[in-house]
């Protein structure tokens, strides 16, 4: 009796059109976030009468502002792929984020998932290669979903 165990495929693997939706997707999913933040910020000031609330948001430098965004950068990835395994950009392009074997990715590799999206000109990688620097130094894949879970399925029928 042979020991198989399932691998992710080149089959399986997210198109570079899907890829770059999901980011477009999910920049914008962040830019929307950072505003809401803002503006609550700003409301609460409004509310409890604390100019000073209001004056920080409205006052950010551009370094202040672009530390915020990869901040939230940051969460907004841990969080989305750690508990869905997927961004609201890979749902609607019906992807998500794997182990080679498979499985979900563990809250480790989520993080250095995360932190090498910090790299500069990271969000480009998969351009070149068939899987992104965050994708390779992370050891995870971005899979077409319905495809992924078919195959899996059957592969555990065998």
């Amino acid at each position: 009796m042979e020991n198989k165990k399932f691998t992710v495929t080149d089959d399986l693997l997210a198109s570079k059109g899907q890829r770059f939706l999901n980011f477009v997707i999910d920049l914008f999913i962040i830019y929307v976030i950072e505003i809401s933040i803002g503006t609550t910020i700003i409301l609460i000031g409004d509310l409890t009468k604390s100019d000073a609330a209001s004056n920080w948001v409205s006052s950010l430098s551009i370094i202040e502002s672009f530390f915020f965004g990869l901040v939230t950068l940051f969460f907004y990835y841990l969080i989305t792929e750690m508990y869905f395994s997927r961004t609201f950009g890979k749902y609607f392009t019906k992807t998500m984020v794997v182990k080679h074997d498979g499985s979900r990715p563990i809250m480790k590799n989520v993080i250095i998932r995360t932190l090498s999206r910090l790299i500069p000109l990271e969000p480009f990688s998969f351009l070149t290669a068939d899987r992104g620097w965050h994708d390779t130094l992370s050891v995870t894949y971005v899979v077409k979903k319905h495809d992924f879970i078919a195959k899996k399925k059957l592969f555990s029928e065998e």
